[in-house]
């Protein structure tokens, strides 16, 4: 599933998705070495399988968006009888 637009703008700053995967990782550490509850450490294992997926491997990369340039004008002189401007 991919995001969404707004989710793409709040987690475009590196450190904002690696403090959701250190935070995913930690609690599912603490899951499987402390409570032992396999229901939750497989919640939690999901969760972070999608950060792991959408965050680092499928997240769109910064591109540089090249605007184009317009043709240069050609300034066409109109003179006077006199070959004035």
């Amino acid at each position: 599933m991919a995001l969404k637009e707004n989710d793409l703008k709040w987690f475009k700053p590196m450190w904002r998705r690696v403090a959701v995967a250190v935070f995913l990782t930690l609690w599912l550490g603490w899951e499987l070495l402390f409570t032992q509850d396999m229901f939750w450490a497989l919640l939690v294992g999901a969760a972070l399988a999608y950060v792991a997926w959408n965050f680092f491997y499928a997240y769109p990369r910064d591109t540089e968006v090249v605007e184009p340039v317009a043709p240069p004008v050609e300034h066409t002189e109109t003179r006077d009888d006199d070959g004035r401007l």
